[in-house]
């Protein structure tokens, strides 16, 4: 899949499994890339798999969910 469709999955994966809104799903998704978390995957398309789109899905949503970064100072908007 290409990195965008990568994109799309991973942000999917977050309302499915976590039952969150579209519209915070992405915010998660678009401040992970803002902090270049998924600048790999830009690198090297092969990485694009559908497994490792429910590891990143996993990732951005620990990471950042509104409750991770009410856990990390300076972080919250």
């Amino acid at each position: 899949m290409s990195y965008e469709e990568h994109l799309d999955e991973v942000t999917t994966q977050i309302t499915e499994i976590y039952t969150v809104e579209d519209d915070e799903a992405i915010r998660m998704v678009m401040a992970a890339q803002e902090d270049e978390y998924f600048s790999g995957h830009d690198d090297d398309p092969t990485i694009c798999t559908l497994e490792r789109a429910g590891v990143d899905a996993r990732y951005v949503f620990k990471n950042y969910s509104r409750k991770a970064l009410a856990r990390k100072p300076g972080k919250a908007d």
